[in-house]
């Protein structure tokens, strides 16, 4: 148990590996039996505990977790080199079926010197990207479908975030060249973007006010 935490507007139930439960996987799949509405998974590390979080999504519920990796594209080969070699196919056809998006996120520092701001990179599960799960060949296309999707979906690869900071002159042009995932293809992008990269950190509401559905993600749900 990481954390003890104490009642107060609200009564919390907590459970210990070891004492409640024998391993994190087994609690995992208890908790389904519980008709649980959000299950967070602290961090996938291994098979079960990713097979089991995508059965979970399967079956209705919003899953959210946490995994090491540098972008969405190495976040999809994670979760598939997980599984055994023989289950890989149907591991794909599983994660494009359940999988809602991706943010992943570098910190920097600010130009100011005043703290840390974060560099982000958005996918969201479209069709075409769903596809790109699906075949092993063309999971390396994911980059360049997030990139084309900036302004259709909101989505934005971390170079595309990473101009946007530097126009909004929030990061120094140099903090960003080393954090971008190709440095020669940020100075292009960079030296070609006028409103782009702008655009990316615009939110969707405010770049079309009124328009419906524009304040916030939907995420489907299921009748149980």
């Amino acid at each position: 148990m990481e954390y003890t935490f104490r009642d107060k507007r609200s009564v919390l139930n907590q459970r210990e590996i070891g004492f409640d439960t024998m391993s994190f996987s087994r609690a995992l799949r208890a908790a389904l039996r519980q008709d649980p509405d959000v299950i967070l998974v602290g961090e996938m590390r291994d098979f079960e505990t990713a097979d089991i979080a995508m059965t979970a999504a399967e079956t209705g519920h919003l899953v959210l977790s946490t995994l090491h990796t540098v972008d969405a594209t190495e976040t999809v080969n994670r979760i598939i080199s997980m599984f055994p070699t023989h289950q890989q196919q149907q591991a794909r056809l599983q994660l494009a079926s359940v999988l809602r998006g991706v943010i992943s996120q570098r910190l920097l520092p600010r130009a100011d010197g005043k703290g840390m701001v974060p560099a982000l990179e958005l996918m969201v599960n479209t069709e075409r990207i769903r596809e790109m799960i699906e075949e092993p060949t063309r999971t390396r296309e994911i980059k360049n479908a997030i990139q084309e999707g900036l302004h259709p979906y909101g989505m934005m690869t971390f170079d595309q975030s990473l101009a946007g900071l530097v126009k909004q002159r929030l990061v120094t042009y140099e903090e960003a060249v080393k954090h971008s995932t190709s440095p020669s293809d940020f100075a292009l992008l960079f030296r070609g973007v006028s409103g782009s990269a702008q655009k990316a950190w615009t939110p969707t509401s405010e770049a079309n006010p009124g328009a419906p559905g524009h304040d916030e993600f939907e995420i489907d749900r299921f009748d149980k």
